[in-house]
């Protein structure tokens, strides 16, 4: 397999780029003072042994120096002090009715979602426990799958994006809703998206499943909630789109389409084959991506509002449905693509995973377009969805000028296995702001470790470091600390690992810390 040398990074990454993948300095400028910010892993532990799914996502109280550990697998949720971070302390864990997808804190009150542990289809619930005595508090009944969960900043809501995944049959599809709780009352406001059955969103947002109305095709997968506390923005990964909610109406205002990637154009480079024995083969195709967002978050930047996802891609491939093909199995039609057969080529775009839901522009059997899944990227947006900045290539050709031999890995595989598939797979993003600084931290689930940005100017975001260790692999869930919330009096990236069961605590120091 040979190693393909000839690679153009954008601006940001020869800027940001150093001489290790590993704990590099980045000197910045601003306050006319030493900028300098290390990043260095200080603590970390497993949580569970064998097969993956013991640690997803965690949550930290600042208040008992508790980190919540989301764990399928044990069906509970791991509880571990780390008011040392450099020597973490199992606690005792708390034994769940369901299956724990997601977890949040504020204020000394734990949030745990929940899917219904004999029907996926059925409706899951929302739990709270008190963080110091770990007792039960309140059950709320959510829809369908409740995926992710979060508290608004002033802790007045609880808002869960319930997917509402049909069967592997295809035959019972639950809504999509959104679960907002009013945590002083004890209200619950499950909210469903029939009112836009009839409306046509555009923008490439995708409604595609067999029969579906849109209120069952939508799929709620994260929320990211406004610093002033009276906004939800929820991703719909397959759809390809965000719902707005507000908070304070209880009401979905708006859906909006985030369109699609351009791979033909400059700087939307990708390596679209795992069998053409080049690694970091990087060319232009006329193929197109949906953003598909898995996780989002919401950052103020200089008075501005802005949220960021991270554009992982997502299939939907049941025994009752599926919309996933190759390239070189689709028909495609002779006049748009008159070189079809070199296209499908194993090594060229032959091995592409592309939908058959999306292309057939005509209706005449063939496809006029062709549409992968997510962009390989992350994308700062507007609140109203345009497009501020995206990452481009960015991510795998920083990847692959670092460590040729991560590139596309799948889970600390051979490097260039995923390269047919969705490439790195951004999965999380998180922000946190240090001194006139705003940190962006991007999780690559399928290749590991976490990039870290100085998106300060949104426009122009500054690649800083690539952050990983072997031990650590498939990063599902990003927790920031500030430092006046920290244990150690410095900033922290939490950091847990799906595949490896680990966690990792990462601290962020600046100036001459």
């Amino acid at each position: 397999m040979k190693i393909f040398s000839k690679v153009t990074l954008l601006t940001t990454v020869v800027l940001g780029m150093f001489s290790s993948c590993n704990i590099d300095d980045y000197h910045g400028g601003g306050n006319g003072g030493n900028n300098k910010l290390t990043f260095k892993k200080i603590g970390g532990f497993s949580n569970g042994l064998g097969d993956e799914g013991f640690a997803e996502i965690s949550a930290f109280d600042t208040k008992t120096g508790k980190l919540f550990v989301v764990n399928p697998n044990d069906i509970e949720l791991s509880v571990w002090d780390i008011s040392n971070p450099k020597t973490p302390i199992h606690g005792s864990d708390i034994a769940l009715t369901g299956i724990p997808n997601s977890v949040a804190v504020h204020g000394g009150i734990v949030a745990v979602a929940l899917e219904n542990a004999t029907n996926k289809q059925a409706n899951g619930v929302i739990v709270t426990y008190d963080s110091d005595s770990q007792v039960l508090l309140n059950t709320y009944e959510a829809g369908a799958l409740p995926d992710m969960v979060t508290f608004s900043p002033n802790g007045k809501y609880i808002v869960s994006a319930n997917e509402g995944e049909p069967d592997d049959l295809y035959i019972n599809d639950p809504e999509g809703s959104i679960t907002i709780v009013e945590v002083e009352t004890g209200q619950v406001f499950n909210l469903d998206f029939t009112a836009f059955n009839d409306q046509m969103i555009g923008n490439h947002f995708r409604v595609f499943g067999p029969g579906a109305s849109l209120a069952k095709d939508i799929e709620p997968e994260y929320v990211a909630i406004s610093n002033d506390s009276k906004t939800a923005y929820i991703t719909l990964q397959e759809n390809n789109g965000i719902a707005i909610v507000n908070l304070q109406t209880k009401t979905i205002t708006d859906i909006i389409g985030l369109g699609v990637k351009n791979y033909s154009i400059a700087d939307n480079q990708i390596d679209a084959s795992d069998k053409d024995d080049i690694v970091g083969n990087f060319q232009n195709w006329p193929v197109f991506g949906f953003y598909h967002p898995d996780a989002i978050t919401f950052a103020k930047i200089r008075g501005v509002r802005y949220l960021v996802t991270a554009n992982e891609g997502d299939a939907r491939d049941y025994d009752g449905f599926s919309e996933e093909e190759r390239v070189k199995d689709l028909i495609l039609d002779p006049v748009v693509f008159p070189n079809a057969a070199t296209l499908q080529l194993d090594e060229n775009l032959g091995r592409l995973k592309t939908t058959t839901a999306n292309g057939d522009i005509d209706g005449d059997g063939d496809f006029d377009e062709i549409y992968a899944y997510g962009a390989r990227s992350f994308t700062i947006w507007s609140t109203s969805g345009s497009i501020i900045y995206d990452s481009g290539d960015q991510i795998g050709k920083t990847v692959f000028e670092l460590d040729a031999g991560a590139f596309n890995t799948n889970e600390g595989g051979a490097p260039d296995k995923r390269s047919d598939d969705k490439g790195a797979e951004p999965e999380a993003v998180e922000t946190l702001k240090i001194g006139d600084k705003t940190l962006l931290f991007v999780g690559l689930e399928r290749t590991g470790g976490v990039m870290i940005y100085d998106i300060s100017n949104p426009s122009s975001p500054e690649f800083l470091e690539w952050i990983r260790d072997d031990v650590d692999i498939s990063p599902e869930g990003l927790t920031v600390v500030k430092a006046e919330d920290s244990p150690v009096g410095k900033d922290l990236v939490i950091i847990t690992n799906e595949v490896s069961n680990t966690v990792a605590i990462y601290e962020i120091s600046q100036g001459d810390d």
